[in-house]
């Protein structure tokens, strides 16, 4: 498997509280991850980092084919680098419609000057109508995106990410508040996604995990307890004991 992201020995402490610690974590190029834990593991801080929100106190942490260290970069030239992010909370231009926040984040060059004179080519409307596709949002291109049901905002913003051509997807809890219909749908969206590029997905529902069918990584104190597939971990005495027991 050729590395895409390489973490090795990372560690961070808050206040005295380890919340990573020497945690060393590998993904390929196009695969599916999935990242499961109890809360306080350090499954958001891990995201922080290798966004770059968060600097460790110690630590490696590697990208792309050229090895370029992650750790002294800015949270933008990270996310330039190919690394997108969803947070929980779906974060959508409500006023504009899904076919304008598509449009507005599509990857292009765009300095001040671009931006002023930007305007849409027909390769960028045909690649709005792609994405749409691909989230399952062609019928609503006209609609505020307002106007989506909570499931339909968190697509949205999958396509928004992907929009960016990103090589390496972070989503944090994609199922939260879903209905089984919709999380159905958002499995098939990461699973299409993680085809072509890295996904990594923090989740609780062990449902939703199973059905993405992937690598399991759990974290436990700020460092990784078991992995493997989803089977492997939650047969894992260990990880009954700190989560599913619970």
């Amino acid at each position: 498997m050729s590395r895409l992201l390489e973490v090795s020995g990372v560690s961070v402490s808050f206040d005295g509280f380890k919340a990573i610690n020497n945690l060393s974590f590998a993904i390929g190029r196009a695969e599916m991850r999935a990242i499961i834990g109890p809360n306080g593991a350090g499954k958001t801080t891990f995201m922080d980092i290798i966004t770059g929100k968060t600097k460790p106190d110690e630590g490696r942490v590697v990208w792309g084919n050229d090895n370029i260290s992650l750790l002294g970069l800015s949270e933008a030239r990270i996310a330039r680098e190919g690394i997108g992010r969803k947070f929980q909370k779906p974060t959508v231009f409500e006023d504009q419609t899904v076919h304008d926040n598509l449009l507005m984040a599509l990857r292009n060059k765009r300095g001040p000057l671009a931006v002023l004179f930007w305007r849409p080519k027909p390769r960028d409307l045909e690649r709005v109508h792609d994405l749409a596709r691909e989230i399952g949002l062609s019928d609503q291109l006209d609609r505020s995106a307002g106007e989506l049901s909570h499931g339909q905002k968190q697509w949205l913003e999958i396509g928004m990410l992907l929009a960016q051509e990103p090589l390496l997807l972070l989503v944090d809890e994609p199922a939260a508040g879903m209905t089984p219909a919709e999380r159905e749908h958002t499995t098939a969206i990461l699973v299409e996604a993680a085809k072509t590029r890295a996904v990594v997905v923090i989740e609780h529902d062990m449902e939703f995990i199973r059905r993405l069918d992937c690598r399991v990584t759990v974290l436990h104190e700020g460092a990784v307890l078991a992995e493997g597939s989803l089977d492997h971990v939650t047969a894992n005495q260990e990880v009954i004991d700190v989560y599913l027991g619970r």
